[in-house]
């Protein structure tokens, strides 16, 4: 069971949150806080997977909340999840130490699947804001040098390619495996294949990789 912690300011869309999360059987909702200092206080106790941030929010927001949490319980992991979407704030947050940003206007689905990545440790962002951080990143890192790049992305094959332009498109595993009418389970086999052949870590250091050496553009 998948632990998962609720931290909103508003009570209505923690409580249709809890139903919505409750009715999957793999999660377990821990518990519910009305700011970021609630929230960590609750912590030691509760000993949440996952939690679910809300950004702005008084007394604590959500951006100083992670970090606190980051800092204090690093197995703990993060996803904002808010209705804001500005540069600034979404990149607070990830410095923060969030491993996913997703908007309040995602599906049920993708919200689920969601949580599943960020609980193996992958970063998990909203598509609307995926090119803007992949951008940033890249921006961020480029003076530092890439080592053969085009050899590197010759290693991998034309079906790989094309779920690594859908991946840097904010597409889920299931929504490439429906785009491209195979198994979820093939998809998520690609993408383990992806991730050893680029020596990358997660999802979004393949994505960065991949724009860094011009495989994808935004």
């Amino acid at each position: 069971m998948i632990r998962i912690l609720l931290v909103d300011d508003q009570v209505l869309f923690r409580e249709a949150l809890r139903t919505l999360i409750s009715e999957q059987t793999d999660f377990v909702v821990v518990g519910e806080a009305g700011n970021g200092e609630e929230a960590v206080n609750m912590i030691s106790l509760l000993k949440p997977s996952i939690i679910l941030m809300d950004l702005r929010m008084p007394i604590m927001g959500g951006v100083e909340a992670t970090r606190k949490i980051r800092q204090d319980y690093p197995d703990c992991k993060v996803i904002m999840l808010t209705t804001f979407d500005d540069d600034e704030l979404v990149f607070d947050g990830l410095k923060a130490g969030a491993i996913g940003y997703l908007l309040k206007d995602v599906s049920s689905e993708k919200l689920f699947e969601a949580i599943h990545t960020a609980n193996e440790g992958q970063y998990v962002l909203h598509p609307s804001i995926t090119g803007k951080v992949v951008e940033e990143f890249s921006r961020l890192r480029q003076d530092k040098p890439t080592k053969n790049q085009a050899i590197i992305f010759e290693q991998l094959s034309p079906r790989e390619i094309e779920i690594l332009e859908l991946v840097a498109k904010g597409s889920s595993n299931k929504e490439i495996a429906d785009y491209l009418y195979i198994a979820e389970g093939t998809v998520k086999n690609h993408m383990r294949n992806i991730l050893s052949k680029l020596d990358a870590r997660d999802r979004m250091q393949a994505v960065i990789k991949a724009k860094e050496a011009g495989i994808i553009q935004f």
